[in-house]
């Protein structure tokens, strides 16, 4: 295992995102001690960074991450969010005071530990001054809860705002070879700044990783059947321009997954992707890219790959990306 620095924060160069393992994707859920093996692998293989959130299940992903390290807390990098559930009431995103220390107080609860490594803030609340919801962060630092802070899909400006009271240790953004908004100049303001970086859907929600040929192998509640990259209008299209990924890993050898994150680590030094996946023979593959490295032709040949049609999700989750 390679290992980074986002900001202060050690993390493994590859992290494991486990909202899979509680929500979203399809009403099938495996059984816990499934999704708890998985956990128990990635930790096994060198992972430390391990990525929730207290709306995924909701609430649910939280306490079965707990419970996968329970035992194990030292050797985890342990990272979750706020503000997309309101426990005050609150209708949509919700970063009040009030509101994060509720939230903090369940988090630690359902996680089973005094402190959390990083704590995002979900997404950008414009009703709450990005300087207030810094000020009570720093508080949660010094009272021991929390010992670094991040954000979500967040703009350049509250960035720089949010990093002048206290500095971010990484934004945690949708990245990969089908989705680059943060070329708008936010991975230079993060650069710039110091900041370091966590690519969520790393994968394309699956499609980068070369296994996903029709709609018909998703389960019919599965939510990408209505994202508007999988629809049936696009879904042809989209699929040949995944052609170009298939062949580079064709010709080197490796699968499509593993050179989509291979892609990733060679943008970044500070970067630390977080494909997720509920199966050990996923984890591993992802992993495997880490082996990888590709050559300068292979780079500019996957910078140029076409990029999807559709928005990476739906209109309401568009409007809470701040750009």
């Amino acid at each position: 295992m390679e290992y980074t620095k986002l900001g202060e924060l050690t993390v493994s160069r590859i992290g494991l995102g486990c909202m899979g393992m509680s929500h979203i994707y399809t009403g099938y859920k495996q059984p816990d001690e499934l999704s708890i093996a998985t956990i128990h692998r990635a930790l096994e293989l060198g992972v430390t960074f391990i990525d929730t959130a207290e709306i995924y299940g909701p609430e649910k992903n939280e306490i079965l991450v707990g419970k996968a390290i329970k035992g194990r807390r030292d050797s985890v990098s342990l990272a979750t969010k706020f503000g997309l559930r309101s426990n005050t009431g609150k209708p949509g995103v919700d970063s009040s005071p009030e509101n994060i220390r509720l939230a903090i107080e369940g988090s630690l609860k359902r996680l089973d530990t005094d402190y959390i490594d990083l704590y995002y803030q979900h997404r950008v609340d414009k009703s709450i001054p990005i300087e207030e919801v810094v000020g009570t962060l720093v508080e949660l630092m010094d009272e021991g809860k929390i010992r670094h802070y991040g954000l979500s899909e967040a703009g350049q400006q509250t960035i720089r705002r949010a990093h002048a009271v206290h500095p971010v240790t990484a934004l945690q953004s949708e990245y990969s070879l089908w989705t680059r908004d943060g070329d708008d100049g936010t991975i230079d303001t993060l650069h710039e700044l110091g900041i370091g970086f966590v690519p969520y859907s790393p994968l394309g929600r699956g499609m980068l990783s070369g296994t996903i040929t029709s709609r018909a192998q998703f389960d019919d509640d599965d939510w990408r059947l209505t994202n508007p990259r999988f629809v049936e209008e696009v879904f042809a299209t989209n699929y040949e321009r995944v052609q170009e990924v298939v062949a580079i890993a064709n010709d080197i050898g490796a699968t499509p997954a593993q050179v989509s994150l291979a892609w990733l680590l060679a943008k970044g030094e500070d970067w630390a992707p977080i494909p997720g996946t509920i199966r050990i023979n996923h984890l591993e593959e992802n992993l495997g890219a880490l082996d990888l490295v590709l050559t300068p032709e292979q780079m500019v040949r996957l910078d140029n790959v076409t990029q999807p049609l559709g928005d990476h999700h739906g209109a309401p989750q568009m409007l809470m990306l701040e750009r």
